[in-house]
């Protein structure tokens, strides 16, 4: 992303006058930011996230609408279908809930950080710049089911995130995806690409990871709690 440019974010919330109230803020606080959609729903959160590719969406857990599952269903929806671009999208959930599982729900599905509603409008511009840059970001509390749940230290976390950094955005799904047992020709289909270019990415994420095969890069992803 260019320092210069703008983030462009999308904000995603099913309460109308709580998206405005963000929007009217970031406004306010900053001129370094532009909101270019918003989705009140899953269905519209996905339509406008994969329209616009915007560097960093701001969501809510608890949405209409998808499998249940709110923003974790925005997350792994907009994973598997606006990465023909290879432009990567950053999510940073934004929730009246503090609880446990949907904290994991989001980051597990591969949210970049996780704040309650209670944060205050500087906090959240800084927030965003955060993940904007690729960082973790997660409200002090939160932080330690983060990090209870996937047994890591911080430096665990940022020598995990150092590995991914090497990866795009299809580098990922496709290692996700032949990490879980897809064969070529099955992650071809579920990303709407050709089994060479699947060998293609494979082959990438191997070099780029120093494994040697598919079964260690099933191990890496597991010890990573990535699957």
């Amino acid at each position: 992303m260019n320092a210069d440019s703008p983030i462009r974010l999308v904000v995603v919330d099913d309460h109308r006058l709580f998206r405005s109230g963000v929007k009217s803020e970031l406004t306010d606080l900053t001129d370094h930011m532009v909101i270019v959609g918003e989705g009140s729903d899953v269905e519209s959160a996905v339509r406008v996230i994969t329209q616009e590719c915007p560097d960093v969406v701001l969501l809510d857990v608890h949405l209409p609408g998808g499998n249940g599952r709110g923003g974790a269903d925005v997350i792994m929806a907009c994973r598997q279908v606006h990465t023909a671009t290879g432009l990567p999208i950053r999510f940073l959930a934004l929730s009246v809930s503090d609880a446990a599982e949907d904290v994991l729900a989001v980051i597990r599905a591969g949210a970049r950080g996780y704040v309650t509603k209670t944060i205050s409008p500087t906090d959240l511009v800084t927030a965003i710049r955060r993940v904007a840059d690729g960082d973790a970001v997660f409200s002090p509390r939160l932080a330690g089911f983060v990090l209870d749940a996937f047994g890591a230290t911080a430096g665990e976390i940022a020598e995990v995130d150092e590995e991914l950094d090497r990866l795009s955005a299809r580098e990922r799904e496709v290692m996700r995806l032949i990490a879980r047992g897809y064969q070529y020709k099955e992650a071809a289909k579920e990303l709407f690409i050709s089994v060479k270019t699947v060998e293609t990415h494979v082959s990438n994420v191997l070099r780029k990871l120093q494994l040697s095969n598919r079964h260690e890069l099933t191990a890496w992803a597991m010890h990573r709690h990535l699957l």
